[in-house]
């Protein structure tokens, strides 16, 4: 015989489809390449507007331009942790367990009795 799980099984433990998880991880990365794009564009406008501090407004432009790449390019091939690595099944063994409500409750006695003799 089978024993039942006591624990109910949430919905967000279930894992995302192959192409959900894909469409998220290309806009994921489409948002971080367009971020790349106005890098560059903004340091375009920098240099020929010259405003103070420029070398710091460039560097920061220079640094997102390099740095978004990358970044793109690991997040879009990083795959959602394994099901035992997950923080929440991490976080839920700590728990205690949650007790097991009874299967029947049991009437109360009926206090009227009735006498087929009267």
């Amino acid at each position: 015989m089978r024993r039942r799980r006591t624990t109910p099984v949430l919905i967000t433990d279930a894992q995302e489809s192959p192409d959900r998880e894909r469409l998220s991880r290309e806009v994921r990365y489409l948002i971080m390449m367009g971020l790349r794009a106005v890098c560059l564009i903004v340091a375009a406008i920098l240099v020929s507007t010259k405003p103070p501090l420029l070398g710091l407004w460039l560097g920061l432009c220079i640094a997102g331009m390099v740095l978004l790449p990358w970044a793109a390019v690991i997040l879009a091939n990083d795959s959602p942790p394994k099901p035992q690595y997950r923080a929440t099944n991490w976080l839920r063994r700590k728990e205690a367990p949650a007790p097991v409500p009874p299967r029947a409750v049991a009437a109360p006695p009926d206090p009227r009795v009735i006498d087929a003799d009267d």
